[in-house]
């Protein structure tokens, strides 16, 4: 009888750890200082070597995927004479610096318009969703209405989603409190699927904390992201046809690729092979985590080959990984490069690689207990963030090249209900950097705008004007440069009409 009772509770035992979760939810976990550092370094190292991995790739290869036949450069000294040479390519790393110098200075619960005004005021070039914010911002529209998609055309690009992988390496195992953080944070650049971007990614790495099952990580951070939203669809037909073709990333990627990377935001993108959208970007990580099985050249290597932003790509997967194993698991082959600028600080910030893994580990610090040179923390749950979507009910119904340069006034007449007009103020003369060009667009012949537009290219308004969800209809749209100077002009590229659905 004891022996079939022994029998019994043995296996028992075995389905209750069968059936036990790979993540520790609910549970106090702890890790000693030593291990706890050198997640965080493979973390940020990580990052570090993605992104210069991806670099030479980036947008080079729009809508395609870059074939295997076709060499990616590296060599023992690529990340220092990139560092060197081309330090803008680091923009998804120093502005994570840029969030987390803000922290230092203010602490965690540094007040939205702190961050916001960080990267507005910064010397830094932008584009896309944190251009339109950097704009919006220092034209007194603060967050978060100066990453909505009524004010913002590129609400759903990747920008938070290149800028949330600190987020998630503040709170190992926390998702939750990452999410209320990327809140916060993310809404000043981004909303819906582009605000999705940057909670995922940043739920991924704080799994990978506590777990090194990579599925089991992309399937529990979904759980972040509402269902019934593009970007919950878009990664989990990732998950999806990663079962169905689980030896064939390409197929992988042309399925999700075929039913997802249609871009209706960002004028650019719209009806272009270029994607900087956040849905496709983040599927493309997920893509390089699935089929790169742990291994970190494969992970990266496949991120990258995915195409369109294919350095960020890189670099997250890069850095997830980097969280889960540990920069001592990191190949030496990578870490080369790293090891001579890990001293130097980042381009924008006086926070080298080091220094910035020290940074990171004493802001864990006090956010968590602590028990003889060990950290401990609860592991939550993940609970979905609230449902947002950008540009619902309104599609693309017209994309018109323009061409046209003006000094006083243009018309654009057209067929729906949102307009949005690409275009920059350009000199004509020798004339400096100071011209503001003041402008006021008319819809059918009433006010609806007044705006300013620098010539300086850090504070330049990305488009010329945007507007969305008026009646829908035969309208006449037309701009007028208020303040002619003979040494600049309006120059409208494009434009992108919209109509409901």
């Amino acid at each position: 009888m004891k022996i079939r009772i022994t029998i019994i509770s043995a296996l028992l035992l075995l389905a209750a750890c069968t059936k036990a979760p790979k993540v520790p939810y609910g549970q106090t976990v702890t890790l000693d200082e030593a291990t706890l550092m050198d997640k965080i370094k493979g973390g940020w190292y990580g990052q570090t070597i993605g992104c210069t991995y991806g670099g030479p790739t980036e947008f080079k290869y729009k809508g395609g995927l870059i074939m295997d036949e076709i060499p990616i450069p590296w060599y023992d000294d690529y990340i220092y004479d990139t560092y060197i040479e081309d330090p803008g390519l680091y923009d998804d790393v120093y502005m994570d610096l840029t969030f987390m110098e803000t922290m230092l200075k203010e602490g965690l619960d540094a007040p939205v318009e702190s961050y916001a005004n960080a990267f507005a005021y910064a010397d830094y070039k932008l584009w896309h969703a944190n251009q339109a914010a950097r704009y919006n911002i220092l034209s007194g529209r603060g967050a978060p209405e100066s990453g909505h998609w009524k004010y913002n055309p590129h609400a759903d690009d990747i920008d938070f989603q290149i800028e949330a992988d600190f987020i998630g390496m503040l709170y190992p195992g926390q998702v939750n409190k990452a999410s209320e953080l990327s809140d916060r944070i993310g809404h000043i650049m981004n909303y819906g699927d582009g605000w999705y971007g940057g909670v995922y990614i940043g739920a991924m790495y704080c799994l990978a904390y506590v777990c090194n099952d990579i599925p089991t990580i992309v399937t529990e951070a979904l759980r972040t992201i509402p269902e019934g939203t593009k970007f919950h669809s878009t990664i989990s037909d990732c998950i999806k046809f990663w079962k169905k073709y689980p030896k064939d990333w390409k197929q992988c990627w042309f399925e999700v690729t075929n039913r997802h990377a249609n871009d209706i935001g960002c004028p650019e993108g719209v009806w272009n092979g270029f994607n900087i959208d956040a849905t496709i970007n983040s599927a493309f990580v997920v893509i390089g985590l699935l089929y790169g099985e742990g291994d970190f050249l494969k992970t990266m290597d496949i991120s990258t080959r995915c195409g369109n932003d294919s350095d960020c790509n890189p670099a997250s997967a890069a850095g997830i990984l980097g969280v889960m194993y540990g920069y001592n698991a990191i190949p030496d082959y990578w870490k080369k490069g790293a090891e001579r600028i890990k001293d130097i600080p980042f381009p924008y910030t006086d926070l080298s690689l080091e220094q910035v893994c020290k940074e990171n580990f004493n802001l864990l610090l006090t956010c968590n207990e602590t028990d003889r040179n060990s950290i401990l923390f609860t592991v939550e749950d993940p609970e979905t963030v609230r449902y947002e979507q950008s540009f619902q009910g309104i599609v693309p119904v017209e994309k018109r090249v323009l061409k046209k340069a003006f000094t006083t006034s243009v018309e654009l007449k057209f067929k729906g209900n949102g307009i949005v007009v690409e275009g920059s103020v350009r000199k004509t003369g020798h004339a400096d950097d100071s011209y503001v060009a003041s402008v006021t667009a008319l819809l059918d012949g009433e006010e609806i705008e007044h705006f300013t537009m620098p010539i300086d290219y850090i504070k330049r308004k990305y488009e010329i004007f945007s507007a969305y969800c008026f009646e829908s209809g035969e309208h006449t749209l037309t701009l007028l440069l208020e303040n002619p100077h003979p040494d600049y002009e309006l120059y409208a590229q494009e434009m992108v009409v919209y109509d409901s659905l």
